[in-house]
């Protein structure tokens, strides 16, 4: 069995506690609480998928919107630098 030095496991228990202390923060946001959780486990994962799909049908237009400008400014680097390059 692999050893595991003390670095490594203090590592990922401070790993594991900060992870833990964002998703309990995320949860308040949607107002989740543990007893909630566990009596509304199905309705919760319904809720937090509707947010996300809301969330995404929001920033949709504007992502398209952003890439209207950036992906040509972008194909125009890369095509000065190709150019660039090959003098």
């Amino acid at each position: 069995m692999a050893s595991f030095s003390s670095n490594t496991v203090v590592s990922t228990v401070i790993k594991i506690l900060v992870v833990s202390l964002l998703v309990g923060w995320g949860l308040t946001v949607f107002d989740i609480t543990p007893q909630s959780l566990m009596a509304n486990l199905g309705e919760t994962i319904q809720d937090i998928f509707k947010v996300f799909v809301s969330m995404f049908s929001w920033s949709v237009p504007y992502i398209l919107l952003g890439a209207v400008v950036v992906v040509p400014i972008w194909v125009v680097m890369k095509l000065w630098a190709y150019v660039k390059e090959r003098r």
